[in-house]
């Protein structure tokens, strides 16, 4: 969405001008609210979005759009270093200006921004700004505006907070967590990162990229744990030869705040208590839903004990109280916690309350993609997960430097496949170069239940990535070239 799509920006609708009773109310204007807003708008039902903060949420303002905007800067920092030391391009990197990239990654938010709210400007969707609290199974009222009645449904989307650890608060400066660390001053020179998943690994690789000496720290006995044991090893292997200390199976004990900086201590997988110094703290251990002021009782709802807003019927994702539903951040897995899984949901809840037949999310379907250096993006089962459902599994892996464009990247990585011995694919994982511009191929693989044998009929263009998630379903199907 940009600024060009529709550039009129969301009237802050006076309540006399709101629709009191309109079919549906959504409450948070995140990825999930939104999307839940303009579908139903589109299909001709009245909405009203109650919103305390921008439209947009977390990921638009915190975390997917300007995070990626600065891993991008880091992709650029090290192609310097890459045209010097690889190529023989003389080129030097003499500073990074700090404020000039902090100025281009929030216009690109700005019109990311300006763009959500002129969709919904454009497509009549109220919104009003206000915190939202539910008064019954059909009813809300929203600070400022007084109370607004849901002729057809409730949708909660009030997305999530970074999670905290014990002793541990945020300053904004020496202590940071994955909402703020984008926003604090400059870049550091030294960072430790408590948290081995998506975020902390690309925070880690961005401040990696930017010079900083970087301390990787994940409770788990690797990285990426929810991914594919081979996913683990082989971004393990690609972040440790960019030089980041990678401490898995470690676990914080305590932090010290220093006049510039943070004292922490650790013990490391083998039981050694270790102390590191760094800069600045970066806590990305998890996010926790926020329902606080919602008050759910009113409506007759609570939440799971660890704070979830649990669907009764996972394919309509409506909860227990019949036209109250759920998306995003507040649903418990299977959902992911991705903003497009969060796209998708919006949209079945929608059409449901528009009384239509919508299929439902196949979370199993819906790509994963961690946006550090090496990248990793994979959809479907883990080998692991495959075997312990029962499948007969059929594996086959593939290095990229086996294919010509893998070697001109030369950065390794890997195409793994798993399959059902003689039957359909069931999880593709791929590590290396840019693979988040290559799972929409596996994604739809995977979710058209195809078998090796249908993917090896199609021709992948040479010389590119992607040859090697070619090959890979050549050999599975007998016909591989360079593989046996």
């Amino acid at each position: 969405m940009t600024e060009n799509a529709a550039s009129a920006a969301t009237p802050v609708h006076p309540t006399s001008d709101v629709d009191r009773v309109p079919d549906v109310i959504v409450i948070g204007g995140g990825t999930g609210g939104y999307s839940t807003a303009l579908r139903a708008a589109a299909l001709g039902l009245t909405v009203v979005l109650a919103e305390r903060d921008k439209v947009g949420g977390t990921c638009l303002h915190r975390g997917c759009i300007p995070s990626k905007a600065m891993l991008h800067a880091a992709e650029l920092v090290d192609g310097i270093a890459e045209a010097r030391e690889r190529w023989g391009v003389k080129a030097t990197l003499d500073s990074v200006d700090w404020p000039a990239l902090v100025a281009t990654r929030d216009d690109i938010v700005s019109r990311n921004h300006k763009g959500v709210e002129g969709h919904l400007s454009h497509a009549r969707v109220a919104v009003v700004r206000g915190s939202a609290r539910l008064t019954g199974p059909r009813t809300v009222h929203v600070d400022g505006h007084g109370e607004f009645t849901a002729q057809r449904g409730i949708v909660l989307a009030t997305g999530s907070r970074p999670r905290m650890l014990p002793g541990l608060e945020a300053d904004g400066r020496r202590v940071v967590t994955s909402d703020d660390a984008l926003f604090a001053p400059g870049l550091p020179q030294s960072v430790l990162v408590l948290g081995g998943g998506a975020i902390g690994v690309e925070y880690a690789s961005f401040h990696r990229s930017m010079g900083a000496d970087v301390t990787l720290v994940e409770a788990a006995d690797r990285l990426v744990p929810l991914e594919d044991a081979d996913v683990s090893r082989h971004l393990t292997r690609g972040l440790k030869k960019r030089g980041i200390d990678v401490q898995t199976g470690a676990r914080f004990l305590s932090a010290e705040l220093l006049e510039n900086g943070v004292r922490a201590t650790v013990r490391t997988a083998r039981g050694e208590t270790r102390t590191v110094e760094a800069e600045r703290l970066l806590v990305a251990v998890g996010r926790a839903p926020v329902t606080d002021g919602l008050d759910l009782a009113a409506a007759g709802l609570a939440t799971d004990e660890r704070g979830f807003v649990a669907p009764a019927d996972w394919a309509r994702l409506e909860t227990a109280v019949p036209g109250i539903h759920v998306v995003g951040d507040l649903l418990p897995p299977p959902s992911l916690g991705l903003a497009h899984a969060s796209f998708a949901e919006g949209l079945l809840v929608a059409e449901t309350l528009a009384g239509l037949a919508s299929p439902p999310v196949d979370y199993a379907a819906v790509p994963r993609v961690t946006y550090s250096s090496p990248q990793t993006a994979s959809v479907g089962l883990t080998e692991a997960d495959a075997r312990n459902r029962g499948h007969d599994v059929v594996v086959n892996s593939m290095p990229l430097t086996a294919v010509a464009k893998g070697m001109v990247h030369g950065q390794g990585g890997v195409v793994k496949v798993v399959a059902e011995r003689d039957g359909q694919v069931l999880g593709v994982h791929l590590v290396g170069p840019h693979v988040s511009e290559m799972i929409a191929e596996s994604q739809l693989i995977v979710g058209w239940d195809a078998e090796p044998s249908d993917v090896a009929h199609h021709i992948h263009a040479h010389p590119t990535l992607s040859e090697a998630v070619g090959e890979t379903f050549l050999t599975l199907a007998g016909r591989g070239l360079h593989q046996q």
